[in-house]
């Protein structure tokens, strides 16, 4: 998958379902949040941005250099000070941006709302961060304790973000398209009757 209209496969596949599929590590920790509900699923490549504590000056260049379709992911960790606000967003998402997912916080949430840009994040306050610090753009992030490359595939939703690494994108659609398929034939009495045999075979090896 190298265009961005390749990730659309991903908006139509829960990250419940990509979880099953990718295991725990692949799954930003419970922190990173919709800032506003309810949120619509996304999905696109990730352009990676690393911002110092208590300076946003690298996410606010991104939003000039991020290609429609893109998710901006940032590593930051800063608790104390905002990595973008409402103009910041509209910019993004008038430029094709699909989201931000950062490790810290925002501000002016009612104007983010407001646009429907989605935003994941730890929180929001109203101090705003510096702009001295210049790091290169779409290195190696962590996020949410997910490592996070450039061109990975970042799917974000109500439950949570889950990074799929760029070079198994496609097998993970199938895989993933495969399980939804098999659970959409599924009835809940079938359902019900494979899970209490599961459950009851654990219950007896355990003793």
């Amino acid at each position: 998958m190298t265009d961005a209209r390749d990730f659309a496969a991903f908006r139509d596949i829960p990250t419940t379902t990509l979880a099953d599929l990718l295991g725990r590590e692949q799954v930003m920790d419970i922190g990173i949040r919709p800032l506003w509900e309810p949120v619509p699923r996304v999905a696109g490549p990730a352009f990676t941005v690393s911002c110092p504590p208590g300076d946003n000056l690298m996410l606010h260049a991104a939003i000039h250099r991020a290609g429609p379709g893109s998710v901006i992911v940032v590593e930051s960790g800063d608790l104390d000070h905002a990595l973008a606000g409402g103009n910041v967003c509209a910019v993004a998402r008038r430029r094709g941006v699909t989201a931000f997912v950062a490790d810290g916080l925002i501000r002016d949430l009612a104007e983010v709302r407001a646009l429907g840009f989605p935003v994941f994040a730890r929180g929001i306050i109203p101090v705003p961060g510096a702009k001295k610090a210049v790091r290169p753009l779409n290195e190696t992030v962590r996020c949410g304790g997910v490592r996070v490359e450039s061109g990975d595939v970042v799917v974000a939703d109500e439950e949570g973000v889950v990074v799929v690494p760029g070079g198994r994108a496609e097998e993970v659609v199938r895989a993933a398209r495969a399980k939804l398929a098999k659970e959409a034939e599924e009835t809940l009495d079938d359902w019900e009757r494979a899970h209490r045999a599961r459950i009851d075979e654990i219950l007896m090896a355990e003793g």
